[in-house]
């Protein structure tokens, strides 16, 4: 298997150990790329420390600051493509993303023939831990507005648990994509129903994190809404054209 999983960091100490030990001990070939915004809590550090013991399948990029979910996976698919991996996760370092999932997510691209596959909590099957109904409720009606303005056959359209296929990342612009934080995974989901591949949702259990602070804001949340509008105005337009 050649498949990468991509897991952005900041200030992660506290599960970053954890989370490559829990991936690798799926024993099922993945190979993990860290790319840390400039933690200050010696994150990196302790990436280093472990790739003296991983140093085949343990990779670690460095950026000068906080710049963003967004540009991190997007650095994360260019260096993934340069080095020729076949299927790219995307994966949260804080195990609201369960790595014994990573396979269900693999094997529905590399066995069923699906494109993408996405870690959905809207599927049947799916579910939330550790939410209050609030955030739940903001959440499914955040995936629902989506869905309404955009046509996106997805449940789960903020998701950021995802397996995708090197087809994909090389057909997509990705120079283009300007969304960050949910926009982000929003933006690359409806560009990749737009050029017609084919998606698959994977029910996982999504269990909020333990440890470490969670990253969520409500500028997040607005720029994702604003985003969406832009998207389909955006399609609607060139499509027009």
């Amino acid at each position: 298997m050649n498949a990468l999983v991509i897991i952005p960091t900041y200030n992660e100490i506290e599960n970053i150990e954890k989370i490559i030990r829990a991936v690798f001990f799926q024993n099922h070939g993945f190979h993990i790329l860290i790319i840390d915004d400039g933690s200050k809590d010696g994150t990196a550090n302790a990436v280093k420390g472990l790739q003296k013991e991983f140093s085949s399948t343990l990779f670690l990029l460095e950026r000068s600051g906080k710049l963003g979910l967004g540009t991190a996976y997007l650095t994360g698919f260019q260096w993934a493509l340069t080095n020729h991996y076949d299927y790219v996760f995307e994966m949260d370092a804080d195990f609201s993303h369960s790595p014994t999932d990573l396979i269900r997510l693999y094997q529905a691209c590399a066995e069923e023939g699906f494109d993408i596959s996405i870690g959905s909590r809207y599927v049947k099957g799916g579910n939330v831990k550790n939410w209050d109904k609030k955030r739940i409720f903001i959440s499914q009606m955040g995936s629902l507005y989506t869905r309404i303005i955009t046509g996106l056959p997805i449940r789960d359209t903020t998701a950021g648990f995802v397996c995708y296929t090197k087809k994909v990342l090389q057909t997509l612009d990705l120079n283009a994509i300007q969304l960050s934080g949910y926009g982000f995974q929003i933006e690359m989901k409806f560009k990749t129903h737009q050029a017609g591949f084919k998606i698959k949702e994977v029910p996982i259990t999504f269990i909020d994190r333990v440890e470490g602070v969670s990253k969520m804001s409500s500028g997040i949340i607005t720029e994702a809404m604003k985003g969406v509008l832009r998207l389909q105005w955006n399609h609607w337009t060139k499509k027009k054209t």
